[in-house]
């Protein structure tokens, strides 16, 4: 009887031990696939609005093309169109694309 709950407690520990294992790898796999992309991507985004200067064309998140005019704190004026009337604040995070203009 005793070597019954000996030999029961030992493949209870092993059975433990290869759970804990799972969850490492299934962590691992978490990290490198979804965490560690998303925080490289993110680290992009910011690199690219502290480069951004007036003049500057940006796409905003909404489809939408402009010139950016002026930039404060986190706020960008950004103007649409070809008419000069058309100017519109909006949040640096509303940005998705800058394309610096062309040197001639």
């Amino acid at each position: 009887m005793l070597s019954i709950l000996a030999s029961s407690g030992a493949s209870s520990a092993a059975g433990m031990g290869g759970m804990i294992l799972w969850l490492v790898i299934l962590f691992a796999f978490m990290y490198f696939f979804m965490i560690r992309p998303q925080k490289k991507e993110t680290q992009k985004k910011n690199a690219m609005l502290s480069e951004l200067a007036t003049g500057d064309t940006v796409l905003t998140t909404s489809g939408f093309y402009g010139t950016v005019i002026d930039i404060t704190d986190d706020t960008v004026i950004v103007e649409f169109g070809s008419n000069k009337n058309c100017r519109i604040p909006m949040q640096k995070s509303a940005i998705a694309a800058v394309e610096k203009p062309e040197e001639a």
